[in-house]
């Protein structure tokens, strides 16, 4: 049977200390790496059963200010989501 479609929920993301346009350019950039790396085949299976993470706590990761910055920011994050929940 092949999976195809992931639906992967963010209750809720906390960006405090960040600016409006920053925090856009997280958010997007967040959204395509996730997209991205969801998108492939081996993770789609990896990751064909359910399962929850409460909290995932990605530890300290350096970031640069603004908006091309902030979103390369986004883009780490997602990969570490990635490599923080395995299924």
């Amino acid at each position: 049977m092949g999976v195809s479609r992931i639906l992967l929920a963010i209750d809720r993301l906390v960006l405090k200390g960040f600016e409006p346009a920053d925090r856009k350019a997280l958010v997007e950039g967040l959204e395509s790496e996730l997209s991205r790396l969801l998108a492939d085949p081996a993770t789609r299976r990896q990751w064909a059963r359910s399962h929850r993470t409460p909290v995932l706590r990605l530890g300290r990761m350096p970031i640069e200010p603004g908006p091309a910055a902030t979103r390369k920011f986004g883009s780490s994050v997602a990969r570490a989501i990635k490599k923080g929940l395995k299924p």
